[in-house]
């Protein structure tokens, strides 16, 4: 147990008081109960804030100025929109299923958050150090496309049944790439622990660089996970469950209150997982880019979350400039592109690593 707080030790929680002060059980129960608190806590606050940054950089491809009134530079209008939503009427169809209705967001919610237990914010921050990190992500991951079924089954509206199917459809598709993409990564890690992949990062890249993406091998998984990123958070421009145009709000059309703002939170909170994963799988994670000790010296947690910045400003940048594909293109590119070059891939990466690294 001893090992246990000291991990806990490396985000700054004074597990030595609860140790001595209580018993075992109590102590696990706490340690526990706190540390899931300072990751979804802060997650939340996050996500208010990157619908804000979200907003403000469509604004400015658009040469608009976007959130600008409330709070100073506009910086509180997330949390005027939440205030907003919370005082609402929460509105159940009459030919809804009530209980599956409800339930749906917060399915969504909480197994966006979920998928944080096993993010390192550095060198042992993590809330659940396992050997299958990845594994418990990939399965993570799949169950978010339970809370978008129910939610499209059990409004009982043709619109949100279409969306419903048409998630389904995507999310799956591009879970197989994705899986086979992950391969390769595991494959050079030798690990599946999250830990243990940044690790493996440190002076990767000509010995300087702490990344898996300046491998010339790696770099093309690299890309195809950052695209098939932005199709499993069903953002634009594969953004098909909630195209207005055709399904009004898709999935989400029945919906208001906070039962509505449960969706956003998840579908945002999904957003940062990814952006955390490209830069923890492919771009060294917590370490700086470049492998020089002076950089150690910045705390690992400020690489982390500005690399996480990164890959969200290249969400939002192609948001407001991609157009969105048709349906047929989104299946075509997950089927007929990513899943065959994801496949020759795992026999490139796995060839070349028998020849280089096993004789």
């Amino acid at each position: 147990m001893t090992e246990f707080f000291q991990d806990f030790q490396l985000l700054g929680l004074p597990w030595e008081w609860a140790r001595v002060t209580m018993s075992y059980e109590a102590a696990w129960a706490l340690a526990t109960i706190a540390g899931i608190l300072l990751i979804a806590l802060p997650l939340m606050l996050a996500v208010a804030m990157i619908i804000y940054a979200d907003r403000k950089i469509w604004a400015a491809i658009a040469l608009r100025r976007g959130p600008n009134v409330v709070g100073p530079f506009g910086l509180l209008q997330s949390f005027a929109d939440g205030l907003k939503v919370f005082l609402q009427e929460t509105i159940i169809p009459t030919g809804a299923n009530r209980g599956l209705f409800l339930i749906a967001p917060i399915i969504t919610f909480t197994v966006a958050l979920l998928a944080w237990a096993v993010i390192p914010f550095n060198s042992g921050a993590v809330l659940a150090d396992i050997n299958v990190g990845l594994l418990y992500i990939l399965a993570i991951s799949s169950l978010g496309v339970y809370g978008v079924i129910l939610s499209g089954w059990a409004s009982n509206s043709k619109y949100p049944f279409f969306s419903a199917l048409r998630a389904s459809a995507q999310m799956i598709s591009y879970e197989v790439s994705i899986g086979f993409i992950l391969i390769g990564v595991v494959l050079y890690a030798g690990s599946f622990n999250m830990n243990e992949i940044v690790k493996a990062q440190e002076g990767f890249g000509l010995g300087i660089v702490n990344a898996f993406g300046f491998n010339l091998l790696l770099f093309p998984l690299a890309v195809m996970f950052l695209i098939s990123a932005l199709a499993e958070t069903a953002r634009a421009p594969f953004d098909l469950t909630e195209a207005e145009s055709e399904l009004v709000a898709g999935y989400q059309t029945e919906y208001s209150s906070m039962s509505f703002a449960l969706f956003w939170l998840g579908e945002y909170a999904n957003v940062l997982l990814m952006c955390a994963l490209n830069a923890i799988l492919f771009w060294g994670g917590w370490l700086p880019p470049i492998d020089i000790p002076i950089l150690y010296e910045v705390p690992g947690i400020i690489w982390l979350f500005l690399k996480i910045f990164i890959f969200f400003f290249i969400f939002s940048w192609v948001k407001a400039t991609v157009p969105r594909y048709r349906y047929d293109q989104l299946m075509r590119l997950g089927w007929k592109v990513f899943l065959p070059i994801s496949l020759i891939w795992v026999v490139l990466v796995s060839g070349w690593l028998m020849l280089t690294r096993y004789g």
